[in-house]
């Protein structure tokens, strides 16, 4: 087990210092045009392709830091450039993470290659979960995943909705009903190939935030995918269906599903988005209030500035050890007894949404045009308190753990 340290080691300040260069020369100077199209920045993600940021080995390689440090850190750097674009190049990871957590060695093998495809054709992956009537409430959950014994096959039918990527993936990872009786214990996670019969795009939606990363509606209708599709195999879901059954009869200990899986291997990698965001924020204020001049002094000069820049500073630093608290922990086995992956993700959510918001309010006027990136990052924050598990349900998550109670 790797020792829990808040020191980068040499490989890692190198990879950082790549990262934070890709981030200052490509993304930035990209991240208002690619806002005011919102529309996937592909020329962004295949430069990414070719020095090899987007792609499965690197990703593989800082997933599997022994320190935990690795992912994290790659999020807080390529967020710090800009969220919407970042969310684009790392989007296609949480469709892998979903593999990853749920699959056999050789649907890991099979299908995340083919997430990312390569530098001269590159592919996005989509993570669908949410649905128009189930968001934070998975069990309300209406997409239905029935097996055809005679033919090996599912069968699929339902609407996902606030798919990252959804509609335009080369792979989808797809949330569904298996058995309705259990509940949200009754979820399995499908792969959908590409070019599968029956998944279409629905509605693509225009954002407060985040513009620059595809968000839609997938449609699925009768849309079969073979038996070795099942993310963990059929008999692997049988003996955990079974055991949920009998687990219900006695009212004995909660099982987790599919899709809280993967949320809850994540919270602490969003936790490092709104890091970055955060940051990049509270740097440009920074540089502002040295610079900008009223009465004849700079406005750091001023407590009521320079106290808020304290502040700003002080709350980043202490989200991102939380965020390198729960990193450490997930990769090294630890339980989260205190819920300490949902405790990373509401604080540093929360964080960015008033660090942006506080340097807004420090550039004044300037903050509130488009001529200063602090308002796009103001509305990209908003985001982290909503996906993958709003602030309210993070709040839940720590007091359920804290408590032992079924608080609602």
């Amino acid at each position: 087990m790797a020792e829990f340290t808040m020191e980068l080691n040499d490989e890692q300040k190198e990879v950082r210092d790549w990262l934070h260069g890709f981030a200052a020369d490509v993304i930035r100077p990209a991240a208002a045009e690619w806002d005011e199209r919102e529309e996937t920045p592909w020329p962004v993600i295949q430069e990414a392709a070719k020095v090899g940021i987007y792609s499965l080995d690197f990703y593989a390689q800082q997933y599997f830091d022994a320190t935990g440090l690795g992912i994290p850190m790659t999020m807080e750097e390529l967020f710090w450039g800009d969220a919407g674009i970042a969310l684009s190049i790392v989007g296609t990871g949480l469709a892998a993470v979903g593999v990853l957590a749920n699959g056999t060695e050789e649907q890991i093998g099979t299908w995340i290659p083919q997430m990312y495809g390569d530098a001269n054709d590159v592919k996005v992956a989509a993570f669908c979960s949410s649905e128009p009537d189930a968001g934070s409430d998975v069990a309300s959950m209406r997409t239905r995943a029935v097996y055809d014994e005679a033919k090996d096959e599912w069968v699929i039918n339902g609407t996902k909705t606030w798919a990252t990527n959804g509609g335009i993936a080369n792979v989808h990872v797809v949330v569904a009903v298996v058995d309705p009786e259990l509940g949200s214990k009754g979820h399995a996670s499908f792969i959908v190939p590409p070019n599968t019969p029956g998944l279409s795009q629905g509605q693509k939606f225009k954002k407060h935030g985040i513009r620059a990363s595809h968000t839609a509606e997938v449609i699925l209708d009768n849309v079969r995918v073979p038996g070795s599709c099942l993310l963990g195999g059929k008999e692997k879901l049988d003996e955990r269906l079974a055991r949920a059954r009998e687990r219900a009869k006695k009212g004995g200990e909660r099982v987790k599903n599919a899709a809280m899986a993967t949320f809850e291997a994540s919270r602490p990698a969003v936790g490092a988005m709104a890091v970055g965001t955060a940051r990049a924020a509270y740097e440009v204020a920074l540089d502002y209030a040295k610079t900008r001049e009223q009465f004849g002094r700079p406005i750091i000069d001023n407590q009521g500035v320079a106290f808020q820049l304290a502040d700003m500073r002080t709350q980043i630093d202490a989200a991102r050890l939380l965020v390198w608290r729960a990193s450490w922990m997930a990769i090294n086995g630890k339980q989260f007894t205190a819920a300490e992956g949902s405790m990373s993700k509401l604080f540093a959510s929360e964080t960015a949404k008033k660090v942006t918001a506080q340097a807004i309010q420090i550039l004044g006027g300037n903050g509130y045009t488009r001529e200063y990136p602090v308002e796009r990052m103001h509305r990209d924050a908003a985001i982290y308190t909503i996906f993958e598990g709003t602030s309210e349900i993070q709040r839940l998550v720590i007091a359920r753990t804290l408590s032992g109670m079924p608080i609602r």
